[in-house]
């Protein structure tokens, strides 16, 4: 993999249908234009000093796995399978279910039909994409490669005509304050949480240091550009949405992009934009999905998980069904208890927990194992990973203070896994 490969695979696993749907929470946080652009500017450092902070985990550690891997290397096997079983039993569903709801609020927004219909609209999106994976691969890729060229249509179309088209809103970016009335540490913690979701994916990025020809030269260049790219689009497209509407408009609206296109491209215009809009979300459940199934299943080959050989079943098409279709149960329950920015802020609180969990084991690694051959060494070190360990101290510490009962279900989820590790551990003992 060479570097413009690089580049075009980490805008491609970051860029995602969030940007769309977050400005709601963000301007209703923030109360203000300003802050509202700031905390997307913030998110995109944090997210590039995490990137170039986790990427060396991913060149030096001698396992694969992912994030899972790097955990259990650095803080044990129960460390890396509390992180698995977050992902199986929080952060897949709670991304699956939460585009599903927006995709279903969208949907009803686009064709005006009844709200009450929004959670069926859901549960068939959700359930439509699981059957398409468990056809194969190829339906599943194809799939995520046509809507990865649509998501950037509506992208485009926005930042365009919202630089360039006279705006109803004349927004005042400096200086950066909170709404009146709005305590600027709550306003700061709040939007910055929301804005988190829509750059989540880049925990993947080291993944790919292996596939490079020249990671210690081209990985830091590819992270540092394609993250700062990813910055700029959603620094734009908040500034048109913005520059479309009053923030009180915007704050709570989950509708803000719909009547933002319609603003710029008027209500035929603004319904196409829509479309691709929902085609990008589609899409965006489909990457999830084709990456959720196999956590189960990944679990289950090495017998963590009780139940393990149905989760390793596989269909004549060589997809994990069994665990596909236990992701689509926490999935229907989701997405019948819960809404898009409550499920979103749970698993960006629970994702970055165990991001900043690797941040740290850089530092822990540096130490431990100072001979270790490291390909790829984070820049500026330890400037970088503490940047890192404290913008993921902030989001978690921020949540926990804002949202303190949402903070104790992620946690106590996650902590299930606890006895789930150790009974299945001693049943393996028992029958070896």
């Amino acid at each position: 993999m060479n570097f413009s490969q690089a580049l075009s695979t980490v805008m491609g696993i970051v860029i995602g249908a969030g940007v769309f749907f977050k400005i709601s929470s963000v301007a209703s946080s923030t109360q203000s234009a300003s802050l509202t652009v700031f905390v997307w500017v913030l998110a995109g450092l944090l997210s590039i000093a995490s990137g170039l902070t986790v990427s060396e985990l991913a060149t030096a550690l001698p396992v694969t796995g992912g994030a899972t891997k790097y955990i259990e290397y650095t803080y044990g096997k129960p460390a890396g399978f509390l992180f698995g079983w977050s992902q199986m039993a929080i952060y897949f569903p709670a991304n699956i279910a939460a585009l599903s709801i927006i995709f279903g609020e969208q949907f009803a927004s686009l064709f005006g039909i009844d709200k009450v219909l929004i959670v069926p609209v859901a549960l068939i999106v959700s359930t439509s994409i699981m059957l398409l994976n468990f056809v194969g691969n190829k339906v599943s890729g194809k799939l995520q490669t046509i809507t990865m060229i649509a998501k950037l249509i509506p992208i485009i179309l926005i930042i365009v005509f919202g630089l360039f088209k006279p705006s109803p809103v004349s927004p005042s970016l400096f200086p950066i304050t909170s709404g009146e009335g709005t305590p600027f540490f709550t306003a700061l913690s709040g939007g910055l949480l929301a804005t988190m979701f829509a750059y989540d994916g880049w925990i993947n990025v080291g993944n790919m240091a292996g596939e490079m020809k020249n990671p210690k030269k081209d990985l830091p260049k590819a992270i540092i550009l394609g993250l700062s790219l990813v910055t700029l689009i959603y620094v734009l497209i908040n500034y048109a949405f913005v520059s479309a509407l009053p923030i009180d408009q915007l704050a709570g609206n989950g509708n803000a992009a719909f009547d933002s296109s319609r603003l710029f491209f008027g209500d035929f215009g603004g319904r196409l934009v829509t479309l691709g809009i929902l085609v990008s979300v589609y899409g965006t459940i489909n990457g999830y999905t084709m990456t959720g199934i196999r956590v189960p299943y990944t679990l289950a080959s090495t017998g963590s998980l009780p139940f393990s050989g149905y989760f390793k079943k596989i269909n004549k098409s060589g997809a994990p069904y069994i665990s596909g279709l236990f992701i689509l149960a926490i999935t229907f329950i989701m997405i019948f208890l819960g809404s898009f920015n409550l499920l979103t802020d749970m698993l960006v609180f629970v994702i970055w927990s165990f991001t900043t969990l690797l941040s740290i084991g850089v530092i822990v690694l540096r130490k431990r194992e100072p001979e270790l051959e490291r390909p790829y060494k984070v820049l500026f070190y330890p400037v970088i990973p503490i940047i890192s360990i404290l913008g993921g101290l902030f989001i978690v510490v921020s949540t926990l203070i804002t949202q303190f009962q949402l903070s104790i279900i992620g946690i106590l989820v996650t902590l299930i896994g606890l006895p789930i590790y150790f009974y299945q551990k001693r049943k393996n003992e028992k029958s070896s």
